[in-house]
């Protein structure tokens, strides 16, 4: 009567050491970060009110402040259908799976067993048969069930390990999704800026062209020198260079953009993208009043965050090799020669043990293995850190870029326009014989070179502010 009391008394036993049981190795204590208490923006106390409320109602969706269902569509596409996308969404599976896996080793394995046998033993070998047969039957059924008991939290910080590995690759896809969005919305801005430059550069091209078609009539009526055809002949060529460069450079914006969009190779070869016409953004879009902190929520920040929780809770599970382990294992079945009552009474079987293992000398491998754990966990912190450091510059270097960019798109429209009128009177002068064809060329290719900068700062600008939001993480209003 003994022994079955004692049996009774051993799910009271095991629960005791699991309660008592602790996991080893430190807890995450996120790190402290010297942060200003707000942005330094330049230039944020001339922003209209306006503005910023704008932006701060965008949400998630912030690159609907650029105002263009073409790129909204464009950019839903993107997401969608690109490369980059559908692996990091791929990663988030495999790295879930392997999350499941790993919280597994917290419960018992549990199994089933059926074996037959008939076996023939010798009347010649070493041992005598006596009276039993020579042909003998055996057929088993089991019940297995192994359990580690998890004393030391070794599973446990193993299980904490994989899910912060888990929303590192969540966090990780997110991050490639944003930086998708920004790229689309960038490349978008720098396709429609070169469709933009190439236009105003056919447009002299073909002022030229009419010019050198005049001049070589007047040429051949003797009322222009040789000189000033072969200077308007130039003129004329380097525009239809520059023209072809420019046509280059589109063509490069426009396969660029198709394979963010993800489209197939013969799409990316022959299809056209969309073109809308978004509105200029004249005010600039500034993150004042909010909070510096709100950078944390960054998804690259986070996905290196969880990789220092991870890196923290695999020293866990190091330390833990230094302790004693239990192992529990058993079954429960039955036993017969004949199969007709191998699932009888008298049949019953069951088996129990404990194992209990403590490491003594290994040579310093479990030691070493602290060590790399803990080198593994300080490099993880360092990136952690920087990448914290290189988030805020990335946000400084927007905000200057937009202030920038603005600027010059500003400046560029004045000179552009004063060119104009110049242009207009060197052309009277020149007709009138007070000016050189010389002086004619000068302006138009200041005034082209004026064009062509106005065009690329206002793509500047609307790449900087995709820039900002991508380095706030996304629209303020989700964050908040």
């Amino acid at each position: 009567m003994k022994h079955p009391s004692r049996l009774a008394r051993l799910p009271v036993i095991i629960g005791a050491l699991l309660l008592a049981g602790c996991a080893v190795g430190p807890d995450y204590e996120r790190p402290a970060f010297d942060l200003s208490a707000a942005w330094r923006s330049g230039g944020a106390a001339d922003v209209p009110t306006q503005t910023l409320r704008k932006a701060d109602t965008l949400g998630e969706r912030w690159w609907s402040i650029y105002a263009d269902p073409v790129l909204d569509r464009l950019i839903d596409e993107a997401l969608e259908h690109n490369a980059d996308a559908r692996a990091a969404a791929a990663r988030v599976l495999e790295v879930r799976a392997l999350a499941r896996a790993t919280d597994a080793d917290l419960y018992p394995t549990v199994s089933a067993g059926l074996t037959g046998k008939r076996t023939k033993s010798s009347e010649l070998g070493t041992y005598p048969l006596g009276t039993m047969p020579r042909i003998q039957n055996d057929h088993v059924a089991t019940l297995d069930v192994s359990y580690e008991i998890d004393l030391w939290g070794k599973y446990r910080r193993a299980s904490e390990a994989a899910q912060a590995q888990l929303f590192a690759a969540e966090s990780a896809r997110d991050a490639v999704r944003l930086s998708l969005i920004a790229q689309v919305a960038q490349q978008y801005f720098a396709l429609l800026a070169s469709d933009a430059q190439f236009a105003v550069t056919e447009r002299l091209l073909t002022t030229r062209t009419e010019a050198l078609d005049l001049f070589t009539r007047r040429q051949q009526a003797g009322t222009l020198s040789e000189y000033q055809l072969h200077q308007a002949v130039a003129e004329q060529a380097a525009t239809r260079s520059q023209l072809a460069g420019l046509r280059q450079i589109q063509e490069r914006n426009e396969s660029a953009l198709a394979v963010l969009l993800g489209r197939s190779p013969r799409e990316v070869m022959e299809a056209r993208v969309e073109r809308g016409t978004p509105p200029q953004i004249k005010e600039l879009i500034t993150p004042a009043g909010l909070p510096s902190d709100l950078l944390l929520r960054r998804p690259d920040l986070r996905e290196a965050e969880q990789q220092l929780i991870a890196a923290n809770a695999a020293i866990g599970v190091a330390r833990a090799q230094f302790f004693p382990s239990l192992a529990l294992t058993g079954y429960l079945g039955s036993e017969s020669t004949a199969f007709s009552k191998l699932f009888t009474g008298p049949a019953a079987t069951f088996f129990f043990a404990a194992n209990v293992t403590q490491p003594i000398w290994n040579a310093g491998r479990i030691a070493a293995g602290v060590d790399a754990s803990e080198a593994v966990r300080d490099q993880a912190l360092a990136a952690y850190r920087k990448a914290v450091a290189n988030a805020f510059k990335d946000v400084r270097d927007a905000l200057a870029a937009q202030t920038a960019a603005r600027e010059t798109f500003d400046a560029e429209t004045i000179r552009a326009a004063a060119l104009e009128k110049a242009l207009k009177q060197a052309h009277l002068r020149f007709d009138a014989g007070i000016a050189s064809q010389l002086d004619v060329l000068d302006v138009e290719r200041n005034l082209l070179n004026a064009e062509l900068v106005r065009i690329d700062s206002e793509r500047a600008h609307k790449a900087a502010l995709a820039d900002m939001f991508k380095a706030l993480g996304g629209g303020w209003e989700a964050a908040q």
